[in-house]
């Protein structure tokens, strides 16, 4: 975690100040060595859910000694532009994309649990390597995605007041200043239970009140959230009661996305249109958590030859994973389906809370070597348009 002045310095309000603050303090920092076997290609930005702007997250990948950085957000790549910008000031080669849900419907995986914890038959998918002159044709195509969403968060911050009466949420006064929505972000769950958790702290304080209120709610807390939850002066707080009532509350507070989520037809056709890499995002069924939001629940392990037969049928040539969040003999046979099925491999693993490290020690092991070369092609294939598959 950075220095919390230098963070809110580069969380400025503006786009021009964080790039500025940035500016000024770049002549007093010394940064560590890039160290080649740190890359990371999936780290959301405040134009999402996160608590680092894109100039904030460029630096602390920088401070972590990543010699490459990634952003990735849901439903935007607004934040696109500043972060190219941040990478060039601090010297760090960076890439661009996004995270978008996707309708299997068509296809053979309409209607099955995949890699989404909320609906079956909704995909996430990651859009990597976006041209730069590409970004606003990217960012106007979701932009009616955007806005569907947030019609279903209205319908769901209604769910939460049902639920929970004295929450008293409100989505343009509560939700909403707490995202980048004006400027072409993103507003997802996580924001929807990030004003819910500001609300419980401010109503019930910190500590043992607040403990009490939650196991009023019926939240039985375990033994790491118990010491979150009376470390009260931890900066960023609410940041630990929101994963716990996101696991909590999300599934009784969701809404199904129709409408929402373009198929995925489409989603390919945009993809090679605007020569950007579309990548299934694997999971796999979960045991532990890793960021401690998303409970034990099986995905897609039970059928995953099904899953790549249906990307290769539907012209998705890249699976992007995750190391550090599956087991070896989970990854050995990804990674076996891949080679079978002619799939690129990308990595990443999404930062969107304060306690996570931006670096991936599994990078470490020489037999995810594939992965960082993959992370080269990324960036130049953005720089000159080489293609990303020889």
């Amino acid at each position: 975690m950075i220095d919390l002045v230098v963070l809110n310095q580069l969380n400025a309000p503006t786009r021009e100040a964080r790039l500025e603050n940035l500016r000024a303090l770049l002549p007093q920092v010394d940064f560590p060595p890039m160290v080649p076997q740190y890359i990371n290609n999936h780290i959301h930005t405040t134009y999402s859910f996160s608590p680092y702007s894109p100039t904030a997250a460029v630096y602390a990948a920088r401070m972590e000694g990543l010699s490459t950085a990634g952003i990735i957000d849901h439903d935007s790549i607004s934040g696109a532009g500043e972060f190219l910008e941040a990478a060039e000031l601090a010297g760090i080669p960076a890439t661009v994309g996004m995270e978008c849900r996707v309708d299997m419907a068509g296809t053979r995986l309409a209607g099955r649990r995949t890699n989404n914890p909320d609906q079956a038959g909704i995909s996430y998918m990651t859009i990597q390597s976006v041209p730069h002159d590409k970004i606003d044709v990217l960012n106007q195509f979701f932009a009616p995605c955007r806005a569907a969403r947030n019609r279903r968060n209205r319908a769901m911050t209604d769910r939460i007041n049902d639920l929970l009466p004295d929450a008293d949420l409100d989505f343009d006064r509560d939700v909403l200043p707490l995202s980048l929505a004006a400027e072409g972000g993103g507003v997802t769950e996580r924001h929807l239970m990030y004003a819910l958790a500001k609300k419980l702290a401010a109503r019930y304080g910190k500590g043992t009140p607040l403990i009490s209120r939650l196991e009023a709610m019926g939240l039985p807390l375990s033994a790491k959230q118990r010491a979150q939850m009376q470390d009260e002066d931890y900066p960023f707080y609410e940041y630990d009661l929101l994963g716990i009532l996101k696991s909590a509350f999300v599934p009784q507070i969701y809404i199904d996305a129709t409408g929402e989520c373009p198929k995925l037809a489409d989603i390919v056709q945009l993809c090679k249109s605007t020569d950007a890499c579309l990548c299934y995002a694997y999971l796999g069924d979960v045991v532990d958590s890793v960021t401690g939001d998303k409970k034990a629940q099986k995905f897609e392990d039970d059928y995953l030859e099904d899953v790549f037969q249906c990307l290769q049928e539907e012209r998705v040539w890249a699976v992007t994973y995750m190391p550090t969040r599956n087991t070896p003999a989970q990854l050995n046979r990804l990674r076996s389906l891949c080679r079978t099925y002619g799939m690129f491999e990308i990595s990443g693993e999404d930062i969107n809370s304060p306690r996570q490290s931006f670096i991936i020690r599994a990078m470490e092991d020489p037999k995810f070597q594939n992965l960082i070369d993959a992370t080269w092609r990324l960036i130049e294939h953005e720089k000159t348009g080489k293609p990303i598959r020889e």
